[in-house]
């Protein structure tokens, strides 16, 4: 692969770079695709959290009623509680907002963010899988720039 697009579209010929300047475009591909790792990973955690919830709502019955539970005030500290409402939730939605909802509102919420949350997952995998494409081509131009001067290098020798 001789040439890619940037970011505006425009074609490179790769090699007409020097290998200098292949370098710099070889970072800043792994710097991106060390980004979309980071917020890949991100995004799973956020999706799972979401799925979480929701598998809960699923769990929930009418029969929970009265029943006790432990609620979190930390990520270690828990305080005894008693279930008053099975069909009335308040949802963190970001920011400091909560919204109140009953239980079928609750759970096509975050059926709508799992879902969401994936979309976004496969829109970065597909960027991820393009810039890596780019870097495979990079790299082989690099490799091909360094072998013609291990050859030149070479003819000069024996010249």
């Amino acid at each position: 692969m001789s040439s890619d697009k940037n970011e505006q579209g425009e074609q490179i010929d790769l090699t007409k770079l020097n290998l200098q300047q292949l370098q710099q475009l070889k970072s800043e591909f792994e710097q991106e695709l060390n980004m979309f790792q980071e917020s890949l990973q991100t995004l799973q955690k956020c999706k799972g959290k979401y799925a979480n919830s929701r598998e809960v709502l699923e769990s929930i019955s009418p029969d929970w009623k009265d029943k006790q539970i432990l609620v979190p005030l930390t990520s270690s500290m828990y305080v005894p509680g008693l279930i008053k409402e099975v069909d009335n939730f308040i949802i963190d939605i970001g920011t400091g907002y909560y919204i109140e909802r009953d239980l079928d509102t609750s759970r096509d919420y975050f059926k709508r963010k799992v879902d969401y949350v994936q979309e976004q997952v496969d829109k970065l995998e597909k960027i991820q899988q393009t810039k890596s494409r780019f870097l495979a081509a990079v790299c082989e131009v690099m490799e091909l720039h360094q072998q013609q001067a291990i050859q030149q290098m070479k003819q000069q020798g024996l010249a």
